[in-house]
């Protein structure tokens, strides 16, 4: 049923998109260059359509029932500031402090809603730290045609399918609007989703993320919760170890690069989807694995979360070396 009454949002994020690309036209594009993936001028700010869809299905859940009141305009209240700085970013470059900041508030407020709608304290907590944290990984990982909607549709499904309800409704809206953006910038992109798009898909996985994960809790499956972690993981292991080595070489790290290993593959095959597809085919196995992984206990869930993430580093060096 979620499914189905997600349907209305695809259009919704479509038309939002497709009215997003005719205003992007000469006033917001991106330019190739050596921090850049793409060669040549493309619009960008086209994630606005994904946050005016989010926003509708927030109003609808709310009205007919299926997401509480509190939780409900804490999460709009909270995409609002994301989705906002981000399109204000995506105008005049702004100061990565400044957008820090809005993306931690939002992560107070959500998680403030999480705990109002009687979420356990330490799911509040996880709310509040994954808004910032997600919010950038998908912004540093939104680099090449179509790969942050892809690795972000694989995770809304899997919360989907390991959640109770009514939280898979809200993870199948969140697939839906994303849905509705795809088909404008894969497999050859005509509008990116600029800052207020990867904004928005990170604060909804961290909102949705931290909204399974406390179901799974009410529900007596805690240790099903860790596994959640698993079809994020493909962004989380290239983002970390690219940040991390960033850092130790002293570089600037919040300034745009291309030293990701997305990045790297796709300048040397010439071909993004190629790279969007593998990252698309690692983490759909890794959702069939927390899949299968969910009838386990904690402690199998935790060893088996700790082991692929182990893998997926490995995978990641070996990856690396290749695409040096």
């Amino acid at each position: 049923m979620g499914v189905w009454a997600s349907v209305p949002l695809v259009f919704v994020a479509a038309l939002g998109t497709w009215l997003a690309l005719r205003y992007a036209r000469g006033r917001l594009l991106d330019l190739p260059g050596e921090r850049r993936s793409h060669s040549i001028p493309t619009p960008r700010g086209g994630g606005l359509g994904i946050a005016i869809a989010l926003l509708a299905g927030c109003i609808a859940g709310i009205v007919a029932g299926v997401v509480p009141v509190a939780l409900g305009a804490a999460f709009a209240t909270g995409l609002l500031m994301v989705a906002g700085i981000g399109w204000i970013d995506d105008h005049r470059s702004l100061s990565p402090w400044s957008r820090l900041a809005i993306q931690c508030l939002a992560g107070v407020v959500l998680g403030a809603g999480m705990f109002a709608s009687h979420a356990g304290w330490y799911w509040a907590l996880l709310a509040c730290a994954a808004v910032p944290v997600l919010v950038n990984v998908w912004n540093f990982m939104d680099g090449i045609d179509g790969i942050a909607t892809t690795q972000a549709m694989i995770a809304l499904a899997c919360f989907a399918l390991l959640g109770p309800s009514p939280v898979d409704t809200v993870a199948w809206g969140a697939f839906a609007a994303c849905c509705g953006f795809l088909p404008f910038n894969y497999p050859r992109a005509r509008i990116f989703l600029g800052d207020v798009g990867s904004g928005t898909i990170g604060y909804v996985l961290a909102a949705v993320g931290a909204w399974t994960a406390s179901g799974l809790d009410a529900e007596g499956h805690r240790g099903s919760a860790a596994l959640l972690v698993l079809p994020l993981s493909a962004f989380l292991v290239d983002a970390s170890l690219t940040l991390g080595g960033r850092i130790l070489r002293r570089e600037r790290w919040w300034l745009p690069h291309v030293s990701h290993l997305y990045q790297r593959w796709a300048k040397r095959v010439g071909r993004h989807w190629i790279v969007t597809n593998a990252y698309a085919l690692f983490s759909l196995l890794a959702g069939c694995v927390a899949y299968v992984a969910s009838a386990s206990g904690t402690v199998c869930s935790v060893a088996v979360v700790c082991t692929w993430l182990v893998l997926a580093t490995g995978l990641w060096l070996l990856q690396g070396r290749r695409n040096q």
